[in-house]
């Protein structure tokens, strides 16, 4: 795999040469300088929060860890990193893996938590910089344009991420029928899928039972529940670089006879959103065909007793599922330029769905994730508590399950769609 992955990177760096050289040149530059990023230290400690490179430096050299380095990149000149390792006896220098782009790039150690001093001419600098003429719009645009369709080394790395990440996944399922807390069931996913919570693409959400309605949920419990009626687990991995973001949910020995149906359905409709994928589509009409398909499972289900439509018209399935269908995907979890066109004109979300992050037409190269939800979550709920053609009773019985959300990762081709997220296995 690695000398595949190696061949498909070298012609992924020969396009973004080409690539840039067309953009600075059109813009009038001899190059960019572009910074990894610098970690923060919290307020009035010197202990340091978790970092994650800048994208562009990422899109690049694929290494989210290198803080304080620098990234000189010029047409027709092999791009130079400016490597941050200093000798130091507090910490261990950073060093370069070996991978086909490190012999492709002129490469200077040393300390440089100040810029470089750069050539003569006409040069930008992008990232975490504190001067007023750092990140020209133009410029941003251009090369957060420049991310949004996936080389084939992207498309493998994400691919290697997913794979990776099921590992966790499949982990994190065993602990819960062993009756593990949500800590538990963090560790073991961490502990299969080989990574440091520093080092993964975002906080992973282990929600157990009502926490699992919480979108975003950022604890996890040390005491395992005494009831185990549902699992969702939210969790990623980075492969050089690149993300995974997938979520799986299960219900537990102690469920409702009411969840897992749901969770069949919610399943059944990521698949048929995920195979209506292609170039041409609009995202935002998926948005829709999301409600809609939410709609005919809460009437199938028996949880509400009007009309597909009705739910959906009425705010009923926003109320069940308040965010998006899905994101791009990248070195970003939520990748760059989702809500504007490929001219940077901006592409805002519909009124009726403000969460949605990905706004475009869909194009091949594109990788995005699809994540249809069904949520019990009283605060959004609590409008429509008047109405008698829901069936109350059923939904709170399912309140201390929290919610539902299927998510796979998949590339857009020519053709259609490839899901880049196997089969978890049993």
């Amino acid at each position: 795999m690695t000398d595949s992955l190696d061949s498909l990177q070298q012609r992924h760096l020969e396009a973004l040469e080409a690539a840039y050289a067309q953009v600075l040149e059109r813009l009038g530059l001899d190059g960019v300088l572009i910074h990894s990023g610098r970690p923060r230290c919290h307020f009035a400690d010197d202990q340091e929060a978790s970092f994650a490179a800048f994208g562009h430096f990422m899109h690049w050299t694929g290494q989210a860890q290198l803080a304080h380095s620098w990234l000189l990149v010029r047409p027709g000149r092999a791009p130079r990193l400016y490597l941050h390792a200093p000798d130091d006896f507090w910490h261990l220098p950073a060093t370069l893996p070996e991978e086909a782009w490190v012999a492709r790039f002129e490469v200077e150690r040393g300390r440089f938590e100040t810029p470089p001093t750069l050539p003569a001419g006409r040069f930008a600098v992008i990232g975490d910089v504190d001067a007023a003429d750092a990140n020209p719009p133009g410029l941003v645009a251009a090369l957060n344009e420049l991310r949004v369709c996936k080389s084939e080394y992207e498309m493998a790395c994400i691919a290697e991420a997913n794979r990776r990440a099921l590992q966790g996944h499949a982990a994190a399922r065993r602990c819960l029928l062993d009756g593990g807390a949500e800590l538990d069931i963090q560790l073991a996913y961490l502990g299969t899928s080989r990574q440091r919570e520093n080092e993964l693409p975002y906080a992973n959400i282990i929600g157990a039972n009502a926490h699992g309605g919480v979108l975003h949920y950022q604890h996890y419990d040390r005491q395992a529940p005494v009831r185990r009626r549902s699992l969702l687990v939210d969790a990623g991995h980075r492969q050089r670089g690149y993300c995974a973001d997938i979520t799986r949910t299960w219900a537990g020995p102690d469920a409702d006879p009411a969840f897992q149906p749901l969770i069949d359905g919610v399943t059944a409709i990521k698949e048929r959103l995920a195979a209506a994928l292609a170039p041409g589509v609009e995202f935002v009409v998926l948005q829709e065909r999301m409600h809609q398909l939410l709609g005919a499972l809460l009437v199938d289900q028996g949880v509400v007793r009007c009309t597909p439509e009705a739910a959906v018209e009425s705010g009923l399935t926003r109320a069940f599922c308040p965010h998006g269908l899905g994101h791009l995907l990248g070195v970003q979890v939520h990748d760059v330029a989702g809500r504007v066109d490929a001219t940077g004109r901006p592409l805002p979300p519909p009124q009726a769905h403000p969460a949605l992050r990905l706004t475009r037409t869909l194009a091949p190269g594109m990788v995005v994730t699809i994540e249809p939800g069904l949520y019990v979550i009283p605060m959004l709920l609590a409008p429509h508590r008047g109405r008698d053609d829901v069936d109350w009773g059923v939904v709170d019985r399912l309140a201390d399950h929290g919610g539902i959300r299927i998510e796979d990762n998949l590339a857009v081709t020519a053709e259609g769609a490839h899901n880049l997220t196997p089969v978890l296995p049993d």
